[in-house]
């Protein structure tokens, strides 16, 4: 809240906001419980205050950066004088510390980010912060971020994919939507609302490295799907490819519309365009 008002004046902003961290949650048994500290798991005050409080992360972090590491002389300095250069990279309450030295150094930021957070009442938590080597990969919003050779050759690069978690819990969804429970739904809907689903998922991640992801995916779901369909129509395979399939292949299609899952999103690699990203914003109006 200190760092609130530093920032807003108006009161009743800030009211509402004091509030909402009192207001409390609202049990399974229908009985409200009060909150003595920090905010619900979800709720939509939690992104807005993890950023006003982990901002003192990003000051921290970025003085360190433009006072000695700002220009690529200064990084080579310190590379020669033994010492690493980092930079913090952080959405919301999630943040990454990418080092480039000896493990030593990263174990020795761990505890200067903890020293940081702890003046303002946070703490990091033992099972969620780790340190590993890009080798071993590490996952980051979604994504699995690790550095392998290329097929083909010697070469190494670091790639961007989704991760297993994420991979799990588009297929929990899939499963439970072909649950023998379901199968009062008509076939159409199904196709539907899952290729909606899928292709959510797959617009996060079309920036990774994620069409044989993608494939796999629509793989799990033609199978999950034509084996509700033999189900419930108690059919076999050629007459499930006569009433379910586009003509002569084996494509999912339900009154002539083709079933498009996570495969039919065109994966984009993000372009890497540093820090000189232009805002969207208008800074200013030119005079006439």
């Amino acid at each position: 809240m200190d760092r609130l008002r530093a920032r807003i004046t108006d009161k009743r902003v800030l009211g509402l906001v004091k509030s909402f961290l009192k207001a409390g949650v609202l049990t399974t048994a229908g009985t409200r419980e009060g909150t003595i500290t920090g905010t619900p798991q979800g709720g939509i005050l939690s992104p807005l205050l993890a950023n006003l409080a982990l901002s003192v992360l990003d000051d921290h972090f970025m003085q360190l950066w433009q006072t000695g590491m700002a220009t690529e002389q200064q990084r080579q300095k310190r590379r020669r004088h033994g010492l690493a250069n980092y930079r913090l990279v952080r959405y919301a309450d999630d943040f990454v510390v990418l080092v480039t030295g000896e493990k030593e150094h990263a174990q020795a930021l761990r505890e200067q980010v903890a020293a940081v957070l702890a003046p303002i009442g946070l703490r990091l938590s033992p099972e969620k912060t780790r340190v590993v080597h890009i080798d071993d990969g590490f996952d980051f919003l979604g994504f699995n971020i690790r550095r392998m050779r290329k097929r083909g050759s010697q070469k190494r690069y670091v790639y961007t994919r989704p991760s297993t978690k994420a991979i799990a819990a588009i297929k929990d969804r899939v499963r439970t939507m072909t649950y023998r429970h379901t199968l009062h739904q008509d076939p159409g809907y199904l196709m539907d609302y899952l290729g909606r689903v899928l292709r959510g998922w797959a617009n996060y991640f079309r920036h990774g490295v994620s069409k044989r992801t993608f494939n796999a995916i629509d793989s799990y779901t033609w199978e999950r799907i034509t084996s509700w369909l033999r189900k419930k129509h108690r059919i076999g395979w050629p007459e499930l490819r006569r009433r379910f399939c586009l003509p002569g292949t084996w494509r999912l299609a339900h009154d002539g519309q083709r079933f498009r899952g996570a495969a039919t999103v065109t994966v984009t690699r993000y372009r890497y365009r540093g820090y000189r990203i232009p805002t969207p914003w208008t800074t200013s109006a030119t005079p006439a």
